[in-house]
């Protein structure tokens, strides 16, 4: 069976005006994502690699080239079309988890839904569902500080899965966890790849994980290479 693209973005480039100043933060990236990959990606820090991630994150717009997302050139969306794909087709997993400290793990993973315009009883269903399905349906109703780093990332990972989304662009997901829980969070992130077809983006420092990913993309002065 023949690979689908769901990204691809041509010649894509990034520049900012500072004072009198020009810098250039990405340099015509070429790259292709297919359904249901996963890939990892790597870069010092300065590397462009965190302005290719709010690019395909549809958090930032590029200053030149085209950015296609199953089928939708976002290249160039106004700001409520960027948000709309966000939540239809993007899930975001941070290093440092951004749950609501005050919310259950219920709220927190059913919270996209609330954007979405779901009735409170189906994404209350929805969110139990996908608790469970990464292990902690029976920590729904705890709050962030009464979970592990490993048990908060597993809930972050569960709030980007609510919505079926096409990619999950995952950075850093274990800088800040213990080798196991990292592992745990690694080997979830694979599960939900392989099962689902959900693709995945995962920035790392790591080249052990990296290795065990389906392929390894190096962004180095703005440039793919």
């Amino acid at each position: 069976m023949e690979k689908q693209v769901l990204i691809k973005l041509q010649d894509i480039g990034k520049r900012y005006v500072i004072g009198s100043e020009e810098i250039f933060a990405l340099r015509g990236v070429d790259l292709e994502i297919y359904k249901g990959e996963f890939v990892a990606l790597m870069g010092p820090s300065g590397s462009g690699k965190s302005t290719l991630m709010n690019i395909l994150g549809c958090l930032d717009t590029p200053t030149k080239g085209s950015y296609i997302l199953n089928d939708t050139d976002v290249s160039n969306l106004n700001d409520n079309e960027l948000a709309e794909i966000r939540n239809k087709e993007i899930g975001f997993v941070f290093q440092t988890f951004n749950l609501l400290p005050r919310s259950s793990s219920l709220e927190n993973v059913a919270l996209p839904l609330v954007y979405a315009g779901i009735a409170k009883e189906a994404r209350t269903t929805r969110a139990i569902e996908v608790l469970d399905s990464v292990g902690l349906g029976n920590r729904m109703y705890h709050k962030p500080n009464e979970l592990s780093g490993g048990q908060r990332q597993r809930v972050a990972v569960a709030r980007a899965l609510v919505n079926n989304p096409a990619i999950i662009l995952a950075d850093e997901p274990t800088g800040n966890l213990d080798t196991k829980s990292a592992d745990g969070v690694f080997e979830l992130l694979q599960r939900v790849c392989k099962e689902q077809g959900t693709a995945v983006l995962f920035v790392t420092h790591n080249p052990e994980l990296a290795e065990r990913c389906d392929k390894t993309l190096q962004v180095i002065d703005g440039k793919m290479v």
